[in-house]
């Protein structure tokens, strides 16, 4: 993520993607596979391309936000477009690009299974008290960004009631930067007068303490479609740098099929969520607008019983039954399939210009 990293690392990525396409010319596979990656795969099939092997790329790259430039390179490279979001099936298809809708992974997998006894017991946690899931991202920076304003919020939410706080750390950061943010909150400045603190726990999987809290803030990505499948109120927040910010402002614009209303700001809305669900279910609290105050006012109806905490789940239900397969199958056989169909038309090609030459 960001410039200077990419930079940093450009000859070894290079190196590895030269090796890539040298083995892809000395095997000469029968079709590809390509998953996400657009900076990488688009590039690499131009030389499957080129070496006449049909590819079929699974989960879309985001070209209908940004980047739509790209468009003509899945038009020119790509046979199959297999897509977990169901907009994208219409994007594409209204563009030339052969695409279908197979449903979203995460949507297959069963609910967290385990009951709030034993999950309070593993952790140290109060079965009695409400819970509330903080999931600030899965990276680093993400977190650097993200979590100063979600505890100072947690710690505001301390003072209403007695909640306790699930953390899920991410297996891509490590404990120690966790707790290295966290180091502020635990120790009180001023010892002889300390502030509440939030009751926070560190859990393992984010999955199961959405599934367990009450409520939820969540940083925008996977997490987002996660929290929407398990069916768990939440709010999103992000933060980037201002310069980020201000390119990504400039440079995001969702085409029709994207019913896509600003808010206040004029900011886009940046949840999974709400693009799938065509309006937006899920307040977003992006840039200038993440902070803690914001975030206690948007949380707070979503705790208690009332028509704001069943309205959201009743539209997170609404978007589950989208992102569910059509047909009674699964994601990957669908994926599945689509190769297959390709292996069959090769080998039919194969057999047609052998019977002509013969």
């Amino acid at each position: 993520m960001g410039i200077t990293e990419v930079i940093r690392h450009m000859p070894h990525i290079y190196g590895e993607y030269r090796r890539l396409v040298a083995s892809i010319k000395k095997r000469r596979p029968d079709v590809a596979i390509l998953i996400d990656f657009p900076d990488v795969n688009l590039r690499l099939a131009r030389e499957l391309k080129k070496l006449s092997i049909p590819v079929v790329y699974f989960v879309s790259p985001q070209l209908w936000a940004w980047k739509r430039r790209r468009l003509h390179w899945v038009q020119e490279r790509v046979d199959r477009m297999m897509v977990i979001f169901p907009f994208e099936e219409t994007f594409y298809r209204a563009r030339g690009v052969d695409a279908e809708f197979v449903g979203h992974p995460l949507a297959e997998l069963p609910l967290p299974t385990g009951s709030r006894e034993d999950y309070a017991a593993r952790y140290g946690l109060d079965a009695a008290k409400l819970w509330i899931a903080l999931l600030p991202g899965s990276r680093s920076k993400e977190i650097k960004l993200n979590l100063p304003q979600m505890l100072e919020a947690a710690d505001s939410l301390s003072l209403r009631s007695d909640y306790e706080f699930l953390l899920p750390v991410a297996s891509t950061v490590t404990l120690k930067s966790i707790e290295k943010q966290m180091r502020f909150w635990t120790d009180p400045i001023d010892r002889n007068s300390p502030s509440p603190r939030a009751n926070i726990h560190l859990v393992d999987n984010a999955r199961e303490a959405l599934h367990h809290a009450r409520a939820s803030i969540v940083a925008s990505g996977t997490a987002t479609v996660q929290a929407a499948l398990i069916g768990n109120p939440f709010v999103v927040v992000y933060r980037v740098s201002d310069m980020t910010f201000r390119v990504a402002k400039y440079l995001v614009r969702y085409p029709a099929e994207i019913p896509a209303p600003v808010d206040e700001s004029g900011n886009l809305p940046i949840g999974m969520v709400n693009l799938i669900a065509g309006r937006r279910i899920v307040p977003e609290l992006i840039q200038g607008r993440f902070t803690a105050a914001n975030l206690v006012d948007a949380l707070t109806p979503l705790l208690a019983d009332g028509p704001d905490r069943k309205r959201m789940m009743t539209e997170l239900a609404e978007v589950r039954q989208k992102l569910e397969p059509n047909h009674g199958s699964n994601s990957i056989k669908r994926v599945c399939d689509a190769v297959e169909h390709l292996l069959e038309h090769q080998a039919s090609g194969i057999g047609r210009i052998a019977s002509r030459s013969v």
